[in-house]
């Protein structure tokens, strides 16, 4: 960590520390569906503006990108859950 190699000891409760990260792995699965969700829609426009999204069009991005995407979509899905569990544990502390 960074404090302790500044030389700095606060006494942090350790619910604080774990909302800090919990709030990290939130930030980190939003930003992961945003990104997915703009690529995706990025790769249809594409699709579109050259004419191809017909049914060979559509088909092909699905196939191109769909398990990549479906991937990211359950990854970041994955750490909001992750998020929301610690947030939950650190109420017990």
């Amino acid at each position: 960590m960074l404090l302790p190699a500044l030389g700095v000891s606060l006494p942090l409760p350790p619910s604080l520390l774990l909302n800090t990260v919990a709030l990290f792995f939130a930030l980190a699965g939003s930003w992961l569906l945003l990104a997915t969700r703009l690529r995706e829609r990025r790769a249809l426009a594409r699709l579109a503006g050259e004419g191809e999204l017909g049914e060979e069009g559509a088909w092909a991005l699905e196939a191109a990108t769909g398990r990549v995407n479906r991937f990211f979509y359950r990854f970041g899905a994955g750490t909001l859950l992750l998020a929301l569990l610690l947030s939950w544990s650190s109420t017990g502390l």
